[in-house]
């Protein structure tokens, strides 16, 4: 099959439609929408059937207020004002009270348990996400709730073994944004071995075409490049504290 030509499924076709809404209707999500999209959530893939995550599903316009607070302020001020905010967490603290029930203790200092947890609550989201989607709303990843997950433990009453991942915005789309192009497929797919020679080739294409966008989508006023974004993020410490919460939680401890 050439380069051109597309498979294509109604599942497919839902998410290549993906864009990340920041204006929602004021339409509340209904009770019945949200069990659907999380029990779609629940059929995500899982490592060895843990199903180590929870969701909590945010509507109190108080507390999403303090959420956005701590995600960033007024550059997220969506957090307040969407419908239904999901807080994606990592959960070992059922997966504890499982073994407790046989007199084990839960080992749950190691990396892999810490990764099996995490990569649990990002496949679960990913399902809720499309499922959203598939119904008609849109959603946004909130990765900024990362900024102070010690006030987020405490404002969503989290125990030991349980720490945030993400937030979600869900709602009914009250805005029409286009779609932020990706690398380009050759950048990302490699085949039987790593092949570092794509990265700079991959990059400068992109650049390209990123270029264009930030100035379209800005009106001339964003001229800049993905690669010198990503030299921006990564050039410097994210959440430097992360680490010492994690271990405050119970996670990573040796």
């Amino acid at each position: 099959m050439s380069g051109q030509q597309h498979v294509m499924s109604e599942t497919i076709g839902v998410i290549m439609r993906h864009r990340s809404i920041r204006k929602y209707k004021p339409d509340p999500v209904p009770e019945e929408t949200l069990e659907a999209i999380v029990r779609a959530a629940q059929m995500a893939s899982t490592s060895s059937n843990t199903q180590s995550y929870s969701v909590i599903a945010v509507t109190d316009p108080e507390l999403k207020g303090r959420l956005a607070e701590i995600s960033g302020g007024q550059s997220q001020a969506f957090v307040a004002t969407c419908p239904l905010y999901l807080v994606w967490c990592a959960d070992l603290y059922r997966n504890r009270v499982a073994c407790e029930m046989h007199g084990v203790e839960l080992v749950s200092w190691t990396t892999e348990n810490f990764l099996i947890a995490s990569v649990d609550a990002a496949l679960a989201a990913q399902n809720a996400a499309l499922a959203a989607e598939s119904l008609g709303l849109g959603i946004v990843y909130i990765g900024s709730l990362r900024n102070n997950l010690r006030e987020a433990t405490k404002l969503l009453k989290l125990p030991p073994l349980v720490y945030p991942v993400f937030g979600m915005c869900v709602g009914y789309p009250d805005h029409d944004p286009g779609q932020r192009p990706r690398l380009p497929l050759e950048a990302i797919l490699h085949r039987n071995s790593y092949d570092p020679g794509k990265a700079a080739k991959g990059i400068e294409a992109y650049d390209e075409v990123m270029h264009r966008y930030y100035l379209e989508r800005t009106g001339g006023r964003r001229d800049t490049v993905w690669s010198k974004e990503m030299a921006a993020k990564f050039g410097q410490p994210q959440c430097a504290y992360l680490r010492e919460y994690l271990e405050e939680q119970g996670f990573l401890l040796k």
